[in-house]
């Protein structure tokens, strides 16, 4: 057996779909309270954005992949038109992580998490 297959995701380390749901919903409390970005999401259904991160962090921590949402480019272009910019992804970042913090989501997860949603800034700011 090879130890990837063996070592328990991201998903399953946090704590599988409770953490997910509970991070998720903390995490969009702090993101509409932020006059920095709150304003990308007021023509938005929150419940069905709600559903959709909480599918699509689950897919990108390595759980159950059931996103069914689009692109980040593509999901995210009309907001880059609006101005949507390395600040307002660094104040989502920021966010996640105090999400997680506010868990206690042991530091090395955070860090893991946090390179994860890294990784599409370049696809949500459309570069």
């Amino acid at each position: 057996m090879s130890e990837e297959s063996t070592t328990p995701s991201l998903y399953e380390r946090i704590g599988g779909e409770a953490a997910v749901n509970a991070a998720v919903e903390l995490f969009y409390r702090k993101v509409l309270e932020d006059y920095r970005i709150n304003r990308y999401f007021s023509n938005t259904n929150m419940d069905e954005q709600i559903a959709k991160q909480k599918a699509f962090f689950t897919m990108a921590f390595g759980g159950p992949n059931n996103y069914t949402g689009t692109d980040m480019r593509n999901a995210h272009a009309a907001l880059v038109k609006k101005g949507l910019d390395n600040s307002h992804f660094d104040a989502v970042m920021e966010h996640l992580g105090a999400t997680m913090q506010e868990l206690n989501v042991p530091a090395e997860l955070i860090a893991e998490a946090a390179a994860i949603a890294e990784s599409v800034r370049k696809d949500v700011l459309g570069k």
